[in-house]
């Protein structure tokens, strides 16, 4: 797993690549949590993500929960079908916000 951080617009986006699973996800959550204690709008890239576990998706959860505490926003954008798929079947897709853009994920972290 890669990842990649960029400020746009006010918020900052986390682009992760690669899989997020048992060996990668203690490293996005370590990227996902230092992102989220900025106390800034977060929009996490999804895109290039071809395979994710749950102990991935307990990173996302784990940051949508400290972001929800420290009263800041956190939106999934771009998400890849098979990342979508995982995330449908724990349900999860209707707890986070999920955008098809960087600029929508802007629109509705704002």
């Amino acid at each position: 797993m890669k990842h990649e951080i960029r400020e746009h617009d006010g918020a900052t986006v986390v682009a992760l690549t690669g899989d997020i699973d048992l060996q990668n996800s203690p490293e996005a959550r370590k990227v996902l949590l230092s992102c989220v204690e900025m106390k800034r709008p977060v929009l996490v890239d999804l895109s290039g993500v071809g395979y994710i576990d749950s102990s991935g998706v307990a990173s996302l959860v784990e940051s949508l929960q400290m972001a929800r505490k420290s009263g800041s926003k956190l939106a999934l954008v771009a998400v890849s079908d098979s990342a979508r798929r995982v995330l449908g079947l724990a349900r999860l897709d209707k707890v986070f916000t999920i955008c098809a853009t960087v600029e929508e994920g802007l629109s509705k972290v704002r």
